[in-house]
């Protein structure tokens, strides 16, 4: 019976080296008490940011702080990420998150100080001193939440309450990762093997049809038997949301969380209205799928399977590398060679391992190069990850190298264009060197699978989490069969009459763990759209447009995230980027379709 590996039993090779961070845990502990007296520092200029000289002293002194609680974090959390049962780990966390809640405390009288100040001042004081012009973005946008910041007194209540959020988010992750054990079942071969977060994907794609059904049912089942618990941490999150959003006076829990990225609650709107507008897209796709597989019914459990099976074919981790730099290749030798130090200086933690975080992440701290999170199983979609974390790495690259650190931190949504857009042109090259006609079918259907799952998917994630924060709005309880009702619905409405929407499926919310980060997912749709935007500009434009991107990676966040992409030359702001996706989506069904049923 084959099971997970611990992490001991893994080369080094194939890990990460949070050394790069801090060579020793000595080192962390320096750094933890040298916050702790910037924190004492910081206090000093508390009703005395009055003046240009101790405006910019105490920003500054904020920053330092910043850059030191990322790399404080990000180290523990990382080492915990590697597994998550490792109790010394479990503590550095706790304590690295208990520092950062020390220090949104410590420095919560920074921004109601700055507002209290008339704006007409605030400007002379940056025209005063020359080392503020520095923090006019910051310093403007802050102006923009005048009427959510309390005073400073609640600021600092507010800033203590933040570790009861996350400790809800930090429940679903021991219970998710840590905790959860799903049954043995018989691979293609007949072999037992320990269902996982990593494998469970491999086991849907599965050509044998009682093989994705057995993976299915195990996975699910599993989630059933804890799904009040998991509903008890959802609904803890949203009402979370909900006291944030009226304490801070807004109208919805929607708007309170798109306000930080200056995005109206119409492109969220927008986005599942077009959505909705092109389902039948969706459905036909379905319908495709179930007449190709000869199916009397199409199951949920046959939606990941691919169409052309003769390409199901395995990479090693060093062919999956090999092939992600020679299909960037259109991004240009200094993109490559970034690409290559990464792969070869072990920014990247590769093998799954008993107790490591599922999924796939890019993740670091400023003055310290990214890292990468992989569960690699040697799949295709595995091949694209590697490209889709590393488009995420490479952003943060060199947004740390062009931005000082306060502009470095880039925007979620703006991050998902990056990643997106290596998928699309790696995509690009595999389709344009395919000589085999079958291998053409099987990335059609690869990227028409990728559409599904980050578009429509996510936008009903989208929808899903909308539904549910107005529901809690309205007064309405978030129960286990309240939530899963819900979540049933939706996948009726998205896939069509031609799926037979199982009854497992309506628990799949529970294993979704971006839920626990609010509002998140319709970023990877909208990231998408503006994506495959790009992506074609790279390649009918050449060296022009990849110039233009590489600006576009280095803004961080010098502007509002809606601005920096239309200096890119997509507009979020209207619905045409998702209709143009949408059609993209469908020319590629037009031509699968065609030739898929003249095989």
């Amino acid at each position: 019976m084959k099971v997970l590996r611990n992490r001991n039993e893994i080369d080094e090779k194939y890990k990460w080296r949070l050394e790069d961070i801090y060579e020793n845990e000595e080192m962390w502990e320096e750094d933890f008490q040298k916050v702790k007296e910037l924190l004492a520092e910081i206090a000093g200029f508390k009703g005395k940011i009055n003046t240009a000289e101790n405006l910019h002293s105490v920003l500054m002194l904020n920053d330092r702080i910043g850059m030191s609680l990322g790399k404080i974090f990000s180290y523990a959390r990382m080492r915990r990420d590697e597994n998550n049962t490792n109790a010394r780990y479990q503590s550095l966390t706790d304590r690295a998150m208990m520092l950062s809640i020390e220090a949104m405390s410590a420095t919560s009288f920074i921004a109601p100080e700055i507002l209290s100040i008339d704006e007409h001042k605030l400007k002379a004081m940056i025209d005063e001193k020359e080392e503020l012009k520095i923090y006019g973005q910051y310093l403007e946008n802050l102006m923009r939440f005048k009427p959510h910041v309390l005073s400073p007194e609640e600021e600092k209540i507010l800033a203590e309450t933040e570790i009861l959020g996350e400790s809800i988010s930090d429940i679903f992750s021991m219970l998710n990762d840590a905790d959860l054990r799903f049954p043995v079942v018989k691979d293609e071969d007949g072999s037992e093997v320990e269902l996982t977060h990593g494998n469970f994907i491999s086991f849907m794609q599965s050509k044998d049809r009682s093989v994705r059904k057995a993976a299915f049912n195990g996975m699910y089942d599993t989630y059933k038997k804890y799904i009040n618990t998991f509903a008890s941490t959802m609904s803890g999150n949203v009402k979370k949301d909900i006291f944030y959003t009226n304490t801070r006076k807004f109208n919805s829990s929607l708007e309170a969380s798109l306000f930080d990225d200056n995005v109206d609650v119409s492109v969220y709107n927008n986005l599942i209205d077009t959505i909705h507008k092109r389902l039948n897209v969706l459905h036909r796709y379905v319908g495709i799928k179930k007449r190709f597989l000869g199916l009397d019914e199409m199951h949920m459990y046959d939606l990941y399977v691919p169409l052309i099976q003769e390409y199901d074919k395995y990479f090693t981790y060093e062919e999956a590398v090999d092939l992600v730099l020679t299909g960037l290749n259109p991004l240009g030798d200094e993109y490559i060679n970034l690409l290559k130090k990464g792969f070869s200086s072990r920014w990247i933690d590769v093998y799954e391992n008993r107790g490591k975080t599922s999924g796939a992440y890019s993740w670091g701290a400023y003055g310290v190069h990214p890292y990468v999170l992989l569960n690699f199983q040697g799949r295709l979609n595995d091949v694209f990850t590697i490209a889709h974390e590393m488009g995420h790495s490479l952003h943060t690259y060199y947004s740390n190298e062009a931005q000082p650190y306060v502009y470095a931190g880039y925007k979620i949504i703006l991050a998902e264009v990056a990643s997106t857009c290596n998928e699309a042109v790696l995509m690009d090259y595999l389709l344009k060197n395919s000589t085999d006609r079958m291998e053409k079918l099987y990335l059609l259907n690869h990227f028409l699978e990728e559409f599904r799952t980050t578009v429509f998917r996510q936008v009903m994630f989208a929808e899903f989490e909308k539904i549910t924060h107005e529901m809690a709005e309205k007064g309405e309880a978030l129960t286990a069969e309240a939530l899963s009702q819900k979540y049933y619905e939706l996948n009726k409405l998205y896939y069509g009459d031609d799926m037979v929407v199982d009854e497992e499926i309506s628990c799949e919310w529970a294993r979704i763990p971006h839920f626990y980060r609010s509002f998140y997912v319709y970023k990877y749709a909208t990231g998408f759209s503006a994506a495959i935007a790009i992506s074609r500009m790279i390649m009918n434009e050449g060296k022009a447009a990849v110039d233009r991107y590489k600006k576009f990676l280095k803004s961080g966040s010098s502007d509002y995230p809606l601005n920096i992409l239309k200096k890119a030359g997509v507009d979020l702001s209207v619905a045409k980027p998702i209709d143009d996706a949408l059609d993209v989506f469908e020319k590629m069904l037009d031509e699968f379709e065609k030739a898929l049923f003249e095989i």
